[in-house]
């Protein structure tokens, strides 16, 4: 297999091309120094309650969803919930900085592949990252257009339907993501091909998302999407 042998690529945003736990941290500064709890506790705590949340409310828009996650760990963190530091952390997803080399790979394979977004947030937050990623994707994919969060399948027959639509193949759909127990389960429960940034590599723990079990496959592996870009260069010759 190929990366070549592929015409779109999907992503998932967050994890991916957007720093997202470097965001949240930034955004939970002010919960961090009322609750003295480390970057770690933090990230660990932080995974579950936002899954939890979005399962148990799907059609909850995702800058809500994070007022709500807030909340929860203020409870879980032993310290007073703070509407004003909720509201902020809810409005924080567009200015959570972009990995350094998520533009310019983004530019390059835009020369190759349709690109298409498959996100766990809404419309409003994600157009702050795009602003960032500073590339026109072919097609945008939310939790707020779909009705549900990922792992959830229907994103992904959701994702298949607009691919379909374009005249583009299942087998010609490499997913690519950080999350294997958002992107890469239901990437293999669906068929999809799927390219796994770890974007943690050498890191202790799995940060804010959670390990699944069993851990799924995937096609390929790299560290970053530079990485995606330099081997899809590399076969070009």
């Amino acid at each position: 297999m190929r990366l070549s042998d592929f015409k779109a690529l999907s992503f998932d945003c967050y994890g991916t091309l957007i720093d997202w736990e470097s965001g949240i941290l930034e955004a939970l500064q002010p919960l961090s120094q009322r609750s003295g709890a480390t970057a770690v506790e933090i990230l660990k705590a932080y995974g579950p309650i936002e899954h939890d949340i979005e399962v148990q409310q799907p059609g909850l828009a995702y800058s809500r969803l994070l007022e709500r996650v807030h909340e929860r760990l203020c409870g879980q963190l032993g310290v007073e919930p703070d509407e004003v530091e909720a509201a902020k952390f809810g409005g924080s997803v567009g200015d959570w900085p972009a990995f350094p080399d998520s533009a310019e790979a983004l530019a390059y394979l835009k020369q190759h592949f349709r690109l298409i977004i498959l996100s766990n947030v809404d419309r409003v937050s994600f157009a702050g990252s795009n602003r960032r990623l500073d590339v026109e994707f072919d097609r945008i994919l939310t939790a707020q257009d779909i009705g549900s969060y990922k792992p959830d399948l229907r994103n992904f027959e959701y994702l298949l339907a607009g691919v379909q639509d374009d005249g583009i193949a299942k087998s010609d759909l490499l997913h690519v993501a950080q999350s294997l127990f958002h992107d890469h389960v239901p990437a293999n429960r669906m068929g999809i091909a799927s390219a796994w940034i770890d974007r943690r590599a050498g890191s202790a723990g799995s940060g804010a998302t959670m390990l699944p079990d069993p851990m799924p496959h995937y096609d390929f592996r790299f560290t970053s999407l530079g990485e995606l870009a330099d081997a899809h260069r590399a076969e070009q010759g």
